[in-house]
């Protein structure tokens, strides 16, 4: 259920996408593109305490410990990233106030998941997840359509609507599981708690925000240099390419549980090679055929005549979004394995290549050269992974590229997907 219900938000993502283009247009694409980059940008550095680490400390200190702390940091931090994005002039003019709310309220709802998550509350926590990411495109259809509010402020207010009613959805079916926990006694005071989540999640929330500004710090670049049209494009181009990662993130999940269940190193070495591969050789093809469509699918059918230029995006985004993809296998092998700085490095490696690109190819070649950009710095990081998987695992640079068994694998898990899928229908 769990995956199942990340693809069924994954497609409507992907539709709201299209209507977007026809409604908002290019400018307004590129408008909600910085502002929903900026409002993650503040809700990963709330995640330093209210991500993972609530699961990773709910056994020893319950929720009622941490529940305040967790919902007292989100003001702190949102009020730290917006801050520090206004003085950077990266958030867009006028919604400074709305982005930190918003990155307040999804901090809150992720911290409430989080909780159900530790407490084993499956079912309630795939609830909470299509509320806040799968109701938005029927909030909006209703916006747009029915109440006619086909502009920025009503993308704006159906991120406010869809994100308090999983917000308080989410507190309704966590305030049993608050009644029914005794209380735990600990010795330590509030203030070496804090210290203790900060030093905790301080690593990952690094390894997740560098990750993230990564992927989306040209979107601010190319406003600079092209306006909120060149975002637009960008945005939808990034968004159409990425959608492949949905693949790797499924992957991710497996690789991460299985090795961190192996208490042989030879057997998690082999699980990171085997679904490395694997990954890599579902990526290409897919990625492939995403790179074949014409420019006038784009143009006549999907986002319309102002999207001049999205296969350009595409292909120069194909090659890094395959590389990011097997770079998150190699990533969860080492944040699995208890080597979350060697991810956390990755990731600020990337960044600083992006950096250092972006300011070269965006002024010269504009959208694509951001894409180009992104696409070298994702390379970057696979190769770091790969250079520090080679070295710490003893494998040989072979191992890492598929072979004729490989492939004979893989085609056999998708005989046998198929198989799963005809048997259930």
């Amino acid at each position: 259920m769990t995956v199942g219900s990340r693809y069924l938000v994954a497609l409507l993502n992907l539709a709201l996408i299209f209507i977007n283009a026809h409604t908002l247009g290019i400018d307004g694409v590129g408008q909600v593109g910085l502002l929903v980059a900026g409002m993650n940008i503040a809700v990963i550095v709330n995640g330093v305490l209210c991500g993972n680490t609530l699961i990773y400390f709910m056994q020893r200190y319950g929720i009622r410990l941490l529940l305040a702390p967790a919902y007292l940091w989100c003001l702190v931090g949102s009020a730290c990233a917006c801050g520090s994005m206004v003085a950077m002039g990266l958030l867009p003019a006028g919604y400074g106030w709305q982005i930190y709310l918003l990155a307040i309220l999804n901090s809150w709802v992720t911290a409430n998941a989080r909780f159900l998550l530790g407490k084993d509350r499956v079912a309630a926590f795939n609830l909470t997840f299509l509320l806040q990411g799968g109701m938005l495109f029927f909030v909006l259809l209703a916006l747009y359509y029915g109440v006619g509010w086909q502009t920025v402020d009503g993308y704006v207010m159906g991120l406010f609507l869809v994100n308090g009613i999983a917000w308080g959805v989410s507190l309704l079916l966590l305030l049993p599981l608050l009644r029914q926990e005794p209380r735990i006694t600990t010795e330590t005071n509030a203030l070496s708690r804090l210290r203790e989540m900060f030093a905790y999640g301080l690593w990952a929330g690094a390894d997740t925000l560098a990750e993230s500004l990564t992927t989306r710090l040209n979107y601010f670049l190319v406003e600079r240099i092209g306006g909120l049209g060149g975002v637009g494009l960008l945005d939808a181009g990034t968004k159409i390419s990425e959608s492949v990662w949905h693949i790797s993130r499924s992957v991710s999940f497996i690789t991460y549980s299985d090795v961190a269940r192996s208490d042989s190193a030879e057997e998690r070495r082999q699980i990171a090679l085997r679904l490395f591969k694997l990954t890599g050789c579902a990526m290409f093809v897919v990625m492939g055929m995403v790179a074949l469509i014409p420019e006038w699918v784009y143009t006549k059918w999907l986002f319309g005549a102002e999207f001049v230029g999205m296969r350009g995006v595409v292909v120069g985004l194909a090659w890094g979004v395959v590389a990011f993809g097997c770079n998150s296998i190699l990533s969860h092998y080492f944040i699995a394995t208890g080597h979350i700085r060697v991810s956390a490095t990755c990731s600020l490696i990337g960044l600083a290549s992006l950096l250092l690109l972006g300011l070269t190819y965006v002024p010269t070649y504009g959208v694509v050269g951001a894409a180009i950009s992104n696409s070298l710095a994702f390379s970057v990081m696979l190769c770091y992974s790969m250079v520090l998987f080679c070295r710490r695992t003893g494998s040989r640079w072979q191992e890492l590229i598929p072979n004729g068994e490989d492939l004979r694998e893989l085609s056999s898990r998708v005989r046998r997907w198929s198989a799963q899928r005809r048997s259930k229908h």
